[in-house]
């Protein structure tokens, strides 16, 4: 089975959308390299409309500019991209389409699909807040900035229930970014007050 990816920036009260003032200035060399490492794990790209939008609308002419980005805009180029859309498109950007039918059964088909290698979701919020409702995302790779963005849309909405994880890896910047890999986890049994008293600081 192909593994689900998402990989988030994100600030430190949560927020996933990005904002430019708050995002560049913590990116560096680490952080480069912790993204095309997200990339290389997959041959499928899952987004939304609006990640779909932005990155068309940027990355084929820093491909085609040929600058020092244009690698990469070359590797996202070149990959198979899932378009998450209530409206049909025309698309621009070569090997891009749309989801075909409900989001959950189609990205439940991609991960039983042998050709698959894996499916990474840079950002798409939305696409992502569905696919952890569904219990089909296998990581999130977030890389925490040291700021309270204080607005914008979070990744952990409103709902009746938790979202148990497991820390699998972490790592520092010295920007003062974490960047840490979870996968989900069951729930740990119940526990009340009576169970960790005992672990409660003694007075002085």
């Amino acid at each position: 089975m192909a593994k689900v990816i998402s990989t988030l920036f994100i600030s430190a009260d949560g927020v996933a959308e990005i904002d430019p003032d708050w995002h560049f200035p913590y990116f560096d060399d680490n952080m480069g390299r912790a993204v095309t490492e997200d990339y290389d794990t997959s041959d499928v790209l899952l987004i939304g409309r609006e990640t779909y939008d932005s990155f068309a609308g940027a990355w084929p002419d820093r491909e085609a500019a040929g600058g020092e980005d244009a690698p990469f805009a070359k590797q996202l180029g070149d990959m198979r991209k899932v378009v998450v859309s209530r409206q049909p498109l025309e698309f621009s950007w070569r090997n891009s389409e749309l989801v075909d039918g409900d989001l959950v059964n189609a990205v439940t088909a991609l991960k039983a699909d042998a050709g698959v290698k894996g499916i990474l979701i840079p950002g798409s919020i939305s696409v992502v807040q569905q696919l952890l409702a569904a219990g089909l995302v296998d990581e999130l790779r977030l890389l925490i900035h040291p700021v309270a963005a204080r607005k914008g849309r979070r990744l952990f909405d409103d709902g009746d229930g938790a979202y148990h994880l497991r820390v699998t890896a972490t790592e520092v910047f010295p920007t003062g970014v974490i960047r840490v890999i979870y996968a989900p986890a069951e729930a740990p049994g119940a526990v009340g007050y009576d169970d960790i008293k005992d672990q409660v600081p003694a007075g002085s």
